[in-house]
């Protein structure tokens, strides 16, 4: 495949049909400001151009050249679940879509690696007969770096999987697990991503980091797209800049195209603005 598409036709149309293969992308977000928003349709609309042409082409519409849908989606969560999460993408997206990608999205779930080393009770993120059931079991558990890495070792080649997100592992941050192994684990991501030849998608909200931090996780990956609100007047719109992305923002360069005006409508997120320099 020469090139994977984002999901976001407006998007992919700009910048000849998706993300080069190989690619790990940050979505780096405010609150509210429609990173997780482009997640949610990433995995959502390419699962739906394999399952189903007729809805692709409702709400998307043709893929860009010799753009190609990955023949799997996988959804990785460090602290909820399936159910949680298409009744999040079924708030933002046309319930229908959302329910005929549903059970073709491999979702992972890692609150079980996640939350066992703190406080927090079992039955809180595994449910009361399963937290009983896990106390006359397993006594040790992989750590959630690690399970985080064997998974995507076994399922990321050819593959579009999209975290949510590493904001929890920046908030996880412990004696045991430290910053530097955060960014040590994304830039060993970022090398094996390359021989995967798919596309990563990583979320995080940039207001839990200070600006080396972010520089740090940027410095990991091959491009970050910025969501951010924007005031003026009494407007307040969703924009997105696209930063620092090999082989994707030379296209936008060439157009003079520094910032997207972005929306949330049925068929996900998407752009209905484009600015460019004066």
């Amino acid at each position: 495949m020469n090139s994977i598409p984002f999901g976001v036709s407006r998007l992919d149309s700009l910048v000849d049909g998706g993300a080069p293969p190989g690619s790990v992308v940050l979505l780096a977000s405010e609150s509210g400001a429609g990173g997780r928003e482009f997640l949610y349709t990433s995995a959502v609309m390419n699962t739906i151009a394999r399952v189903d042409d007729e809805l692709f082409e409702l709400h998307y519409g043709d893929l860009v050249g010799d753009a190609t849908a990955t023949p799997e989606v996988h959804y990785v969560s460090f602290t909820t679940d399936a159910a949680y999460l298409t009744r999040q993408m079924a708030f933002t997206m046309d319930p229908v879509l959302v329910e005929r990608a549903a059970d073709h999205i491999h979702f992972a779930d890692f609150s079980h690696e996640y939350f066992h080393p703190s406080p927090v009770p079992r039955e809180w993120y595994l449910g009361r007969t399963s937290a009983l059931r896990d106390l006359g079991t397993r006594q040790e558990h992989d750590d959630v770096l690690e399970a985080f890495g064997t998974y995507l070792s076994e399922h990321a080649t050819d593959s579009l999987v999209v975290v949510d997100s590493v904001t929890d592992l920046v908030a996880a941050v412990s004696d045991d697990m430290t910053w530097n192994d955060i960014a040590l684990v994304l830039k060993g991501l970022s090398k094996a991503a390359h021989q995967w030849g798919g596309l990563i998608l990583l979320l995080v909200n940039h207001e839990t980091l200070d600006e080396a931090e972010l520089g740090l996780l940027k410095d990991a990956v091959d491009g970050t797209f910025r969501f951010q609100w924007e005031t003026g007047g009494s407007k307040r719109a969703r924009t997105m800049i696209v930063q620092e992305f090999r082989g994707v923002l030379s296209r936008l360069e060439d157009e003079n195209i520094v910032q997207f005006e972005t929306e949330i409508h049925d068929g996900g997120f998407d752009i209905s603005d484009i600015r460019k320099i004066r």
